[in-house]
């Protein structure tokens, strides 16, 4: 559940350090938690349009297991986030600056990603301009459910549930089973990092809102997996799950000519 071997030290009041525990990230995320689950049931019946692949893929597991409940999902993702903080043996102390430092990170490091896919952009206009779709999108949700409320429900929960699958679940796993196949740390981290951004591109072509592949979105995603990936491990779980969302909020809602 932590970062690849890394040390977070009880470091007092130290904001850097207080960024990265997990209760400061479980009491950042659980907003953007309760927007998501009460925006998709809101939606009724046309919320499985609006469900990324990530949760797509994780409630249909738990079904298979018999948990079809709509809480158990954020049940689990709470619950991690408490073993956490528990195994970690974290302080319980609440810092209100420490949260609201990791909002303004997350709009920088939202605002860092624009900037990067607009490089992309500029790169594939001008060398593979053959590999441009029709309609460049390169950030968030393209399926023919356009409402804004819809749009921004499902950009909160890829912020969320991407970043539970994809960085706390699979990016750990993966760099343990390759540190277990005794490769070094470095070689192990930039695999992991890698195997899993890929991952994390596919998923936006698989359930009931998946997008049509192109070169040009699936090579924007495998590298904000890498960014994400980068971002999870120097600035922790939180900021990365603020910063996926407030992406997805600006290039989808906010500012589309962005996108």
């Amino acid at each position: 559940m932590s970062e690849p071997e890394s040390t977070i030290a009880d470091g007092g009041d130290d904001y850097w350090v207080e960024a990265r525990q997990p209760l400061h990230c479980l009491l950042f995320l659980l907003p953007l938690l309760a927007v998501y689950e009460a925006g998709i049931l809101h939606l009724g019946a046309g919320s499985d349009e609006v469900r990324n692949g990530a949760d797509f893929w994780m409630r249909s597991g738990l079904a298979q297991l018999g948990l079809e409940q709509a809480w158990a999902l954020p049940a689990i993702v709470i619950g991690l986030l408490c073993l956490w903080q528990l195994v970690g043996r974290y302080r319980w102390s609440i810092s209100a600056v420490t949260l609201v430092g990791m909002l303004a990170e997350s709009g920088l490091f939202g605002v860092c990603l624009i900037v990067l896919g607009q490089l992309q952009d500029l790169a594939f206009r001008t060398h593979w301009p053959q590999l441009l779709p029709a309609t460049d999108v390169p950030g968030a949700m393209s399926s023919t459910w356009h409402e804004p409320l819809a749009q921004a429900v499902s950009f909160v929960g890829a912020g969320i549930y991407e970043e539970v699958l994809f960085r706390l679940c699979l990016l750990p796993l993966v760099y343990g089973l390759l540190r277990g196949l005794r490769i070094p740390r470095g070689g192990a981290l930039v695999l992991s990092i890698l195997a899993t951004s890929a991952l994390f591109s596919a998923a936006h072509y698989v359930g009931p809102a998946a997008d049509a592949w192109s070169p040009y979105s699936f090579t924007f995603r495998s590298m904000a997996g890498v960014f994400f990936a980068a971002l999870f491990v120097l600035r922790g779980f939180g900021i990365t799950v603020g910063a996926h969302a407030a992406y997805d909020l600006l290039v989808g809602v906010m500012l589309p000519e962005f996108g």
